[in-house]
């Protein structure tokens, strides 16, 4: 759960005792467990306890260890310790009974999301020795749905659940394996413009288990949410402290994502006790008075830097947390109450202090540990570092020894975040920014580059560049500025619709500029600033024109206005699709925030996706606000 960027200007170096001791720090002992082992235990002690609530379906602890037991077996004869098997399924109890298979099995769960991109998982499957994908035979990419299906008998029932699942054998392999001892691997943006591979051990997983268990109280008799996009390591956080804890996981129906408002209803309706979830979800919420008959108590969220405290009304303690993949999703936690005396401040709050068995040091270019209250370079090691990457050079370069200081001595390693932070005297970080090019979208972690890589796998692109760009909240659209060879007639939205087969949703540009050329700095590389700061180019001929406001209805006008403006793209017209135009899920849920205030309409957030195009959405409203009854 990575923090994005922040200007901070807290005046650390002044306080007592900051200056005079090295930027090194140390969290609570730790001792790691089988993951396994405890999900088993749980089983054994208590059977009949609820394991998943999926929608009308409850699964006992019994009838979990039975399900996954069948689906190892009929992996048993293809799928061997240590292979990788890609996970293409949605927040379901399929999920869950196929990670706790592949466990029992030995095999690596690697997550891909329900429907991966077929270029991104054909990137993926060259590269990594890819034993399998599990998913649904219909949603599965093109290569994948020909070749070899083993029907598996996994649930088919309830939320998000796929009609059928197969495990698919599409033939070519790449190379790479995993380490040995991984229990996951995950995938983050890859400046190469592929993704890259980061495999986690058993061991690092129990550690931040065991954490959450320890400071949240999870236990029997909790319901925990499985929130977070499938693609992304929290949700392994989610999944596996409820079945380990004897919890019971309460999978999230899709348009919870979308809607802050669908989320605490499903909340308030599920009875949640425990939630993980991003950042941007979770802020929306901060800003509205706290829904009221919550059974939660502690709601951990991350992802993207915090813009203020949770409100004195706040009921559950809200855990500020950060983590890279590379270190096993959770690193440093800050807690907070409503009843703090900072409750409601609108600053960001600090990403806390270390986890048991994290190290922190806080280190200068030359990767020497600097004194409190300066600012670094963040390096972390300890039980909760990865194995490592897929790709050994990567490893060697982003996972180090350390520097030689006597605190130090005990550690073997430490990985390199590239994030700019700076400790405060007991030990607690304040996050500053990111030292390189990776910028933080809705809360995953893009590499500019694999977004560039990715449009210039088009033929018809001479080549891109990605800059970013902020609205006035502070959130970050990607805009890719690309450069056509001579006569290819290829507009922006046939560019965006060609990209998003190789990127998740997160990476996919807001806006495409086409542009003739870039502006060089005096190096003569692209100057990305003076990019970034230009005016946008003309639209293209397919592009509808802006409509004239004043002949609009009060609703079209606020979602033409809205919408251009969270795009960041004047010539959006009413005739544009949401999603051709650039909508993401983090935008939706804005749009739909920023309806419900100015008009007490609450859509649905299907109810624009299925709209053709913004004018009907706003044709819905319209209807809506009419049949309200007078004074509502």
């Amino acid at each position: 759960m990575t923090q994005s960027p922040t200007a901070l200007t807290l005046g650390a170096a002044s306080e007592p005792g900051v200056g005079t001791a090295p930027s090194i720090a140390h969290g609570p002992a730790a001792e790691p467990t089988s993951v396994v082992a405890r999900f088993e235990d749980r089983v054994r002690r208590a059977p009949q306890d609820p394991a998943v609530i999926d929608g009308p379906r409850t699964w006992t602890y019994q009838e979990l260890d039975a399900a996954a037991a069948r689906v190892a077996t009929a992996l048993a004869d293809r799928v061997r310790p240590g292979d990788l098997v890609g996970v293409c399924l949605d927040r379901s109890t399929a999920l869950v009974v196929t990670a706790v298979a592949l466990a029992r099995i030995g095999a690596v769960y690697l997550p891909l999301g329900p429907r991966p991109g077929a270029r991104r998982t054909q990137a993926v499957t060259e590269d990594l020795d890819v034993s399998c994908l599990v998913g649904d035979p219909a949603v599965l990419p093109e290569a994948h749905r020909d070749g070899e299906h083993l029907p598996l008998p996994l649930p088919t029932g309830g939320v998000n659940a796929p009609t059928a699942a197969v495990a698919s054998f599409a033939g070519a392999r790449g190379e790479r394996r995993a380490p040995e001892g991984s229990l996951y691997a995950v995938l983050t943006s890859g400046s190469t413009g592929r993704p890259k591979a980061v495999a986690v051990a058993e061991a690092s997983l129990s550690v931040a288990l065991d954490w959450y268990r320890a400071e949240t109280g999870l236990a029997p008799g909790d319901r925990q949410s499985l929130l977070i996009g499938v693609a992304f390591d929290p949700h392994l956080l989610e999944l596996w402290a409820a079945l380990t804890s004897g919890a019971a996981l309460v999978p999230a129906p899709d348009d919870t994502r979308w809607d802050s408002g669908v989320l605490t209803d499903w909340w308030r309706d599920a009875a949640l006790t425990h939630v993980v979830s991003a950042t941007p979800t979770i802020e929306p919420l901060l800003d509205r008075p706290w829904p009221r008959d919550l059974r939660l108590r502690h709601l951990v969220v991350g992802g993207d830097r915090m813009r203020r405290r949770p409100g004195p009304d706040v009921t559950a303690t809200v855990h500020n947390a950060y983590g890279p993949a590379e270190a096993t999703v959770v690193t440093t936690t800050y807690a907070m109450r409503g009843t703090d005396p900072e409750a409601g401040e609108q600053s960001p709050p600090p990403i806390g202090s270390a986890l048991p068995g994290v190290v922190l040091v806080v280190t200068d270019d030359d990767g020497r540990p600097v004194a409190r209250g300066q600012d670094g370079e963040l390096r972390v090691g300890g039980h909760c570092l990865a194995l490592g990457y897929l790709d050994p050079d990567l490893t060697a370069h982003r996972f180090t020894a350390p520097p030689r200081d006597a605190a130090l001595a005990a550690v073997e390693r430490l990985y390199r975040t590239g994030d700019r932070v700076r400790m405060n005297a007991d030990g607690g970080l304040e996050f500053l920014g990111r030292l390189d090019d990776q910028v933080k979208i809705s809360g995953v972690r893009i590499e500019p580059a694999e977004v560039e890589a990715a449009f210039e796998q088009d033929p018809r692109v001479r080549s891109a560049v990605v800059t970013v760009s902020r609205d006035s909240a502070g959130h970050a659209r990607l805009v890719a500025h690309v450069r056509l060879l001579e006569g290819a007639g290829y507009g922006s939205r046939e560019l965006l619709d060609a990209v998003r087969a190789w990127l998740p949703e997160q990476a996919v540009p807001a806006a495409v500029r086409i542009v003739e050329g870039y502006p060089l700095d005096a190096n003569g590389k692209v100057d990305r600033a003076a990019l970034a700061a230009a005016e946008p180019a003309p639209a293209k001929a397919e592009s509808a024109p802006a409509d004239d406001l004043g002949d609009l209805t009060d609703c079209e006008r606020l979602v033409l206005t809205t919408v251009r403006d969270l795009l960041g793209a004047p010539g959006i017209a009413l005739g544009d699709n949401f999603t051709d135009a650039g909508g993401t899920s983090v935008v939706a849920a804005r749009l739909l925030a920023a309806v419900e205030r100015e008009t007490g309409v609450r859509p649905r957030a299907h109810e624009l996706l299925r709209s053709t195009d913004l004018r009907a959405f706003a044709t819905l409203l319209d209807q809506r606000r009419a049949c309200a009854p007078a004074g509502a």
